[in-house]
């Protein structure tokens, strides 16, 4: 049976949306929505009448579990929990929470493992301030720690952690060394989460990987071998992104995100159905993303995928206004297979360095620009 939970989250339905899906990835069921304009109030996160408001629903709907959709310092958190006697989950948490869930590989383990000691760390000495201030139902129960030893605590277990990271970066990087020497070239999915990366993944590989609608689906990355033209090439699945990751998360999951900086090949997956102001911020999210770890864009093609459910005209109206230009875009269906030859055909041609073709076979200048601006 799963737990149940009151979601406040902000009033724009693209917002609504994730937050549903990030709550139902997490295995929450949400017996209340409530949609305020802002969440960033100083003593809880919302104002004092909503709080009122919000335990007369806890007193009637009794879930276990308060949802937050923003990040919140620990004394919101705590003044929440204290006047609600319930346990308070802040957008990262509950990100955390659904990584912990996901985490199939040892190595993709100890990464939530590290990002929840990050979450940890950064909170550990106010937390401590505050739990001296008296019990606290659901508000992360540390006991009776003094502050040194709680900080130095969290600092060792991070230390440990780091190490077996480090480990496991270098194993990755003696695997990439002996790809090179055997000469294969290497191309990688990446995108926002729920894109459809892992279906199109599938198709391409011919794998049965786990596909499901609910986020960060895949946590670790998945490589495997595929044949274009006669040439053996890896093509490898990685964890998909999300808006306001913090920094400390991406940082977790360097040594897989890592894979997009070396591979020949990076393939931006794009759900081409979304409405545009959802599909704006989710480009822009992962543009950003990309950015962050130091991917050549040279190397990017953008896969708008789930064209079967648009229009040509739709499509070429949204890459306008995304701002991709040039031939590195296109429009498949990991579903019904539309232009999934097409894609082979073009990765095949970056990787051997042949210029790209547009519908007419006019050779066209391989470039891309990708617009920040508003």
């Amino acid at each position: 049976m799963r737990d149940s939970a009151i979601l406040i989250t902000y009033d724009r339905e693209d917002v609504v949306k994730e937050a549903i899906a990030l709550c139902d990835s997490a295995g929450y069921e949400l017996k209340k929505i409530i949609r305020q304009k802002f969440l960033n109030r100083s003593k809880y996160g919302l104002g004092e009448g909503k709080v009122e408001e919000l335990k007369d629903l806890v007193g009637s709907l009794r879930p276990d579990v308060i949802i937050y959709d923003e990040i919140l310092r620990p004394s919101q958190n705590y003044n929440l929990a204290s006047t609600l006697k319930l346990k308070i989950l802040d957008r990262e948490m509950l990100i955390l929470e659904i990584f912990e869930r996901r985490a199939r590989s040892s190595e993709s383990m100890l990464q939530v493992k590290m990002a929840q000691l990050r979450y940890e760390m950064s909170r550990s000495k106010e937390r401590v301030r505050l739990a001296k201030m008296g019990e606290q139902p659901g508000f992360m129960g540390i006991g009776k720690f003094e502050v040194d030893v709680y900080h130095n605590d969290i600092k060792n277990r991070m230390t440990n952690t780091k190490s077996k990271l480090v480990k496991a970066s270098k194993q990755r990087e003696l695997h990439r060394q002996a790809r090179r020497r055997i000469g294969f070239k290497t191309i990688s999915l990446a995108g926002y989460t729920s894109a459809g990366k892992t279906t199109l993944f599938n198709r391409l590989t011919g794998e049965q990987k786990e596909e499901s609608p609910k986020l960060f689906t895949t946590l670790s990355t998945t490589t495997r071998k595929i044949v274009l033209q006669g040439t053996e090439i890896l093509i490898a699945d990685t964890v998909g992104f999300i808006s306001k990751l913090p920094a400390y998360m991406i940082e977790a999951f360097k040594s897989t995100l890592e894979e997009l900086v070396y591979t020949d090949i990076v393939m931006v997956v794009v759900d081409a159905s979304d409405p545009f102001p959802e599909l704006k911020k989710k480009f822009r999210s992962c543009v950003s993303t990309l950015d962050e770890i130091g991917v050549n864009q040279d190397k990017i093609i953008f896969v708008l995928n789930k064209s079967d459910l648009v229009s040509e005209e739709e499509i070429a109206e949204k890459t306008e206004q995304l701002g991709i230009t040039g031939n590195r875009w296109l429009p498949v269906s990991a579903t019904t297979t539309h232009n999934i030859s097409v894609l082979k055909t073009m990765i095949y041609h970056m990787l051997e360095n042949q210029p790209l073709l547009n519908e007419k076979s006019e050779t066209v200048k391989q470039e891309i620009r990708i617009n920040h601006e508003d």
